[in-house]
């Protein structure tokens, strides 16, 4: 049965899932932000995102953030599209004063770190933060190795969602699920947003052996796999540590490993982790990719506190993870982002 389908946020992935959405004969209501007026300009004016070279497909219909209720009334759910940026924001604006009875699907990958060094997804945040004001709610969000300009393209994608309502994360897969987007479901909330939030601030270190080749042996000397592969094979077991520690199931694992894999191969996350591994510092790094948003930053630097404060407090012991303690050092000590690869090896003999 068909639905409607209010977006929130008109960012690359949010809007992105216009085109799954539509697609499968549901009525979609794009709504922009405050920073989004130029783009919903645009998709008013041509049906085309600012950053998509297809068009979206015609009906998909747009609205200014000044209207998002009007959008949002009748909606069967709502997509919440911001970055991990606009997390807060989302919280203020949207969920506090949107009915409750009205599911949420979120879009932002990401983790906050408590005192304590537990690390909790922004659906848990949002829900904690909500009941301090006397609301209830669960918010369902979305994870797996899915980059917006790919949904686009309608290239195979498979993805998870996950929410404590079988129900409602049930009647949401059905309503976007098409021949190119297919959707698992889970339970798991804390254990799939910890998968898809870890990979980005791993990513960011497999990604810098492509600039070291560069740095190393110049930018012609094509792509060598033995250090990306290696790399790879770190970030792989220091996120099972650090998804063990947050109770995730394998399944979850499976697909973060999986998001991992299409981040260091494309997108903002990996043109930062070149541009670090060619030898530029972290802001020369930043200028290049001025008016870049790269939310893998906020997560490297979250989970290395969390797991340092877990040290501290005799929790976590950090020899296990040199690559998260390296890609915090890189991004914050000027550290150089040569990996510490002596360090990723292992003796199991006796």
């Amino acid at each position: 049965m068909a639905k409607t389908i209010t977006i929130i946020g008109s960012g690359m992935m949010g809007s992105a899932l216009a085109f799954p959405a539509f697609e499968n004969g549901n009525e979609v209501r794009l709504v922009g932000t405050p920073l989004d007026k130029e783009i919903i300009d645009n998709c008013k004016q041509n049906n085309q995102h600012l950053k998509f070279d297809i068009p979206f497909p015609k009906g998909v219909k747009y609205y200014y953030y000044e209207e998002w209720k009007e959008a949002a009334k009748g909606a069967d759910f709502i997509i919440g599209g911001v970055s991990s940026f606009g997390v807060d924001w989302f919280l203020e604006n949207i969920l506090g004063e949107l009915d409750p009875s009205v599911p949420v699907l979120s879009v932002t990958k990401g983790l906050i770190n408590l005192e304590d060094g537990t690390l909790i997804s922004y659906p848990e945040y949002w829900k904690r933060e909500l009941k301090k004001r006397g609301i209830e709610r669960d918010i369902c969000a979305i994870g797996g190795p899915c980059t917006s300009y790919e949904l686009v393209f309608h290239d195979q994608t498979e993805v998870a969602f996950c929410g404590r309502d079988t129900a409602t994360v049930k009647m949401m897969k059905e309503a976007m699920q098409t021949s190119y987007y297919h959707i698992s479901v889970t339970n798991d909330v804390e254990g799939l947003e910890s998968a898809v939030a870890l990979k980005n601030g791993y990513a960011l270190a497999v990604a810098m052996t492509i600039g070291l080749v560069n740095r190393h042996h110049g930018a012609d000397a094509g792509l060598h796999y033995n250090s990306q592969a290696a790399a790879f094979y770190q970030a792989v077991k220091e996120m099972r540590y650090l998804l063990e520690m947050q109770g995730a199931s394998r399944d979850c694992e499976n697909i973060g490993i999986g998001d991992l894999y299409v981040t260091v191969y494309g997108g903002r996350t990996r043109k930062i982790g070149i541009l670090l591994g060619e030898g530029k510092s972290y802001q020369e790094a930043l200028d290049i990719l001025a008016g870049v948003t790269l939310e893998s930053l906020v997560v490297a630097r979250r989970v290395y506190a969390a797991m340092k404060r877990k040290a501290e407090l005799g929790k976590a012991d950090l020899s296990l993870y040199p690559m998260l303690c390296h890609a915090a050092a890189v991004l914050d000590e000027g550290k150089d982002a040569e990996l510490p690869w002596e360090a990723f090896t292992f003796d199991h003999t006796r």
